[in-house]
């Protein structure tokens, strides 16, 4: 039975595929900034409404973000699928999140082909502007909390078909210190240097790299110098700061120590600071359960290039969805070993026809993955309690 519906499914991409393509291309040649993706959310969520699913648009806070629900009978469990399209500043589409929602409408719609009598409901999540406001993070926090999914699952392009057993937990900071301007040489006993305060804090932060474990990554850059001339004193001086590390419990850790550095600079230089924190995105929950199956299909599939689990990572939003429910992403290789996302080569990759075959592997991996879960309850009952189990070993 099952092997049957997954041919179905795999059959209904395969005689669809141009037309999922056709909306990646045409998502890559509109490239939106988050949480601005007005034509790539009108472009999903018109397709959805015309395939049969209940669309919400605007949810979590967010104009571009929507869900979009099918059930098969009442009851059973709720699988999530979730897409992002947003693209990069200055660069468009440089990680690949035109493939995203065509792959998840592409599985959503073989689902809802190949399903059987098993009762559950599939939801599809929109989620503008992963790349710049983290927006699920936003989303969560505005009540949209992804908490009645019982597996939430992506797809995102790459150099390698594989899943991920980790990503860094990251927080910011939007810091700015309050320095006096002066004449710096006529009067310099009267100002307090703004850009001193940020040059101590940056040389405090690569003073604490020596004695820090080594997951931890420091990143900063400055983002208002406080003008552009040298004979004066600057007053205002703006950064942003990002921590990084294994776990959003050793990130929290380290953001009291860096807050002592930020203060401490500006006592040296008797400047005022703001120290703003931003999002914090949490740490992945690994679930090797659903990774294998995922992979599984994938192997099944032909996949190019199957790898072993992504080792090093950044940081995600999809990180703090994986610390409510049980979730995933499988990446499917488009591009050659070693590739950088964010990169001129994404970019040139973005419209090729292994591009286009990864969205359609995408949508199979996906749509197989789910009617398996389906079909055998009994995983997802594993697939809860490693969860549960992963995450309590988080507290702790």
């Amino acid at each position: 039975m099952l092997d049957e519906m997954i041919a179905r499914a795999n059959n209904w991409v395969d005689g669809h595929a141009k037309e999922l393509t056709d909306m990646a291309d045409a998502i890559f040649d509109h490239p939106e900034i988050g949480p601005h993706e007005v034509f790539a959310s009108k472009l999903l969520t018109d397709w959805l409404e015309a395939h049969g699913f209940a669309v919400t648009r605007g949810i979590g806070g967010l104009e571009t973000a929507f869900r979009a629900v099918w059930k098969n009978g009442e009851g059973g469990p709720n699988l999530g699928l979730l897409c992002e399209y947003d693209a990069l500043p200055g660069m468009g589409h440089g990680c690949g999140h035109q493939m995203q929602g065509p792959a998840i409408l592409g599985a959503a719609e073989a689902i809802r082909q190949a399903a059987g009598d098993n009762p559950f409901t599939l939801t599809v999540y929109g989620t503008p502007g992963e790349e710049n406001i983290s927006g699920k993070y936003i989303m969560i926090r505005n009540g949209c909390t992804f908490e009645e999914l019982d597996v939430a699952l992506m797809m995102h392009g790459g150099p390698a078909t594989q899943t991920d057993i980790k990503c860094l937990a990251n927080a910011e900071y939007d810091l700015t210190y309050h320095g006096k301007a002066a004449h710096a040489a006529l009067k310099p006993e009267a100002g307090r240097s703004s850009l001193d305060a940020m040059c101590l804090a940056f040389h405090g932060m690569e003073c604490l790299r020596e004695h820090v474990t080594d997951d931890v990554r420091l990143h900063y850059n400055i983002t208002d110098g406080g003008g552009t001339a040298a004979n004066v004193v600057p007053s205002l001086t703006k950064a942003q700061v990002m921590v990084r590390a294994n776990t959003v419990k050793a990130v929290k850790e380290l953001m009291v120590r860096l807050e002592k550095i930020f203060q401490g600079a500006a006592l040296m230089t008797e400047t005022e600071v703001e120290a703003k924190v931003g999002k914090i995105l949490d740490n992945k929950i690994p679930n090797l359960q659903l990774n294998d199956i995922l992979m599984k299909h994938a192997r099944a599939l032909q996949a190019p290039n199957c790898q072993p689990p992504r080792q090093r990572t950044g940081s995600t939003d999809f990180a703090n969805v994986m610390h409510r429910v049980p979730g995933s992403c499988i990446r499917v290789a488009f591009v050659p070993d070693g590739t950088s996302s964010h990169s001129p080569e994404f970019i040139a990759a973005g419209k090729s026809e292994a591009a286009h075959k990864a969205v359609a592997f995408g949508a199979k991996i996906l749509a197989d993955t789910v009617l398996e879960l389906v079909e055998n309850p009994e995983e997802l009952t594993a697939i809860r309690q490693e969860f549960q189990e992963r995450l309590a070993a988080e507290d702790k």
